[in-house]
């Protein structure tokens, strides 16, 4: 007896992640005979960029001491105590917690998994890392978008988080520096937030993985330093700022009022138990990432600051086109005058330039605004390729 297509469960029907579908239409394109450009996706080591050797060794040496038995379920404890010490010397006075987990990704869904209830809000920047919806919506939980402004550099808009809080929120989310607009928010701003967290009993998530690409501007701060009286997790890892994307090995750090968040600290450790551990031989790279040699990072922020202007400078002389200049990170999130949406002029673009770049709605904005993201990872050389084929592309619209 015949039957009919397997039922899905319905949680997976709102899960996108624009980053890695916009691949489909690509090869769709490759498969035609189109040569591809990518600047769509935030992998330094797809270019020339490299995990540091000193990295490298304490992974291999992890591997040969014979360091495959499962870990602690929370962490390394040398890796554990190096990032404790990396959180003091952010200047976070309140640290209760360090977890590690398979990425950053792992440890902002074990965070939320361990706060959020169904039906519950959590307030994401729009625009905002694309994760944050696709976990929210796997939890059954309620994603809330507040606006950052693009007239102002990209800065989270106060008066609309104010507005979008009410009895069903349960934290914020700040991405900071921000993906996809490489902005920096400043002082005044987080302190903002914190004052808004304060009034409403929120948890902040702040999502710092760039923070070390700062490429000009003010200086980095963690949301943390700034309120040790909230209960914030602060995430971060390798993949960004000590080139290790594919190694997959991230932390959580919770800080706060000890005995406020006593009972979310033994949620989220729960959570880490029912799922064994992070790579065991992974973990040893980070107390050398964290204390050890940084000369990459000065390497990497120099071929970074090149290619942001090279970007801000072409995508600004296309008709059509303008574009906040990025302060950190490698992505930029330019914004287009066009008729259509913004997904559909990035499907176009792909099929006849071969150019891949990211519709700037799987990151959310402002409604009646169309924007796509680029990644100025690449040399200068396919930039320059990829920003002349833009140019001939937005000719013809």
């Amino acid at each position: 007896m015949a039957r009919g297509e397997l039922r899905t469960a319905k949680r997976a029907e709102d899960i996108r992640y624009a980053v890695r579908d916009v691949i489909l239409v690509a090869r769709e394109a490759q498969a035609a005979g189109r040569e591809l450009l990518y600047l769509n996706i935030g992998d330094p080591n797809k270019f020339d960029f490299a995990t540091p050797p000193h990295l490298v060794e304490a992974m291999c040496k992890a591997l040969r001491d014979n360091k495959t038995s499962y870990a602690p379920s929370e962490g390394l404890p040398e890796a554990l105590d190096a990032i404790r010490r990396y959180a003091e010397g952010k200047g976070m006075s309140s640290v209760q917690d360090v977890f590690i987990g398979n990425g950053g990704s792992e440890c902002i869904e074990v965070a939320l998994a361990a706060l959020a209830d169904d039906g519950e809000a959590v307030l994401t920047p729009s625009p905002g890392y694309p994760l944050y919806q696709a976990i929210l919506s796997k939890l059954g939980c309620v994603e809330v978008p507040y606006y950052l402004d693009e007239a102002q550099g990209w800065q989270p808009d106060l008066d609309d988080i104010a507005a979008k809080i009410d009895d069903r929120t349960r934290a914020i989310v700040v991405i900071n520096p921000n993906n996809p607009t490489g902005s920096v928010a400043g002082r005044e701003t987080l302190e903002g937030i914190a004052e808004l967290a304060r009034r409403h009993d929120l948890v902040v998530f702040s999502d710092e993985i760039y923070d070390q690409l700062v490429l000009d501007g003010p200086a980095h701060v963690s949301f943390a330093s700034l309120a040790p009286d909230l209960p914030v997790v602060t995430f971060n890892g390798l993949s960004k700022a000590y080139l290790g994307p594919g190694l997959r090995l991230g932390w959580g750090i919770l800080s706060g009022p000890r005995e406020r968040i006593e009972p979310y600290r033994e949620a989220i450790h729960k959570f880490l138990r029912s799922r064994l551990c992070a790579s065991h031989p992974v973990q040893y790279a980070v107390k050398p990432a964290l204390e050890g040699d940084a000369s990459h990072l000065v390497e990497a922020k120099k071929k970074l600051i090149i290619r942001r202007d090279l970007t801000v400078d072409r995508l600004n002389n296309i008709k059509g086109i303008s574009c906040v200049s990025p302060t950190a990170a490698f992505y930029a999130f330019p914004r287009i005058d066009i008729a259509g949406s913004d997904e559909d002029f990035v499907k176009a673009l792909v099929r006849e330039t071969g150019v891949v770049v990211v519709h700037g709605e799987g990151f959310g904005q402002r409604p009646g605004t169309a924007h796509f993201r680029v990644v100025f990872l690449p040399p200068e050389d396919i930039l320059d390729r990829a920003f002349s084929a833009i140019e001939s592309f937005m000719a013809k619209a």
